[in-house]
């Protein structure tokens, strides 16, 4: 029980049957937390209904209410670390995050590093089936970031990570301030700035197919502007 998988949700009804029983089948014994925002097309309800083809191995925790991505991952850690967890992961519900991948980011942590982010902008890495504005939000993001704050991660807001258990425990996370892609840098910038290794793994990322992105302007305008507080702090 050493290995945690935190996929947050807000109505994945069409994607969440697939991807759990696709996390739970790989080597390595890994666990997966649902976290859904009160979903009110049913995700909960599937989840809960495959729990018990997963005896200790999948569970769920419901909070009322779409709360943020941010939040929910505050939430996911806490419970992980509670339970003892060594490796935890972040990923999307959408397929956009190989689970295959999950071995490769494990194995990075294995090997030394504290973090491993699953990385679109490293060499190896690539982006399918975006629209060009989207990439261009995206890789200007990370430009913009690396910039103003210095890190050297080349893709400070990808969310398919796997944290040691050491890091979270490290980071005050009743402080982390953001909730949407600003949340992703600055979980990457306080590990950074407390001396942790990250080590970035090439993945090829690909828009979801089904179901709605969460993508909004609110969640890039607090991107834009957090990394500014976060190199103030």
């Amino acid at each position: 029980m050493d290995k945690l998988v935190i996929i947050p949700t807000y109505n994945e009804k069409e994607n969440i049957g697939k991807i759990v029983p696709k996390v739970l089948s790989l080597a390595g014994n890994f666990h997966v937390l649902i976290v859904d925002d009160g979903s009110p097309d049913g995700t909960a309800t599937i989840v809960k209904d495959m729990q018990a083809s997963y005896p200790g191995r999948l569970f769920i925790a419901e909070r009322s209410g779409k709360l943020g991505l941010g939040t929910a991952y505050i939430h996911g850690f806490k419970w992980a670390l509670e339970k003892g967890y060594e490796y935890i992961f972040e990923m999307d519900a959408d397929f956009s995050h190989n689970p295959d991948d999950l071995e490769r980011l494990h194995e990075a942590c294995a090997k030394g590093a504290d973090v491993a982010v699953g990385s679109r902008y490293v060499k190896g890495g690539k982006v399918v089936n975006w629209p060009w504005d989207r990439i261009f939000i995206s890789k200007g993001g990370a430009l913009y970031t690396k910039v103003i704050t210095w890190m050297p991660v080349q893709d400070p807001t990808a969310g398919f990570i796997c944290y040691k258990a050491k890091v979270l425990k490290t980071i005050a996370l009743d402080e982390v301030k953001f909730i949407g892609y600003a949340f992703q840098i600055e979980m990457k910038y306080r590990a950074w700035k407390a001396g942790f290794k990250i080590k970035e793994v090439p993945i090829t990322f690909v828009d979801r197919k089904e179901g709605i992105s969460k993508m909004t302007k609110g969640i890039v305008k607090e991107a834009m502007y957090g990394v500014w507080k976060m190199r103030g702090s």
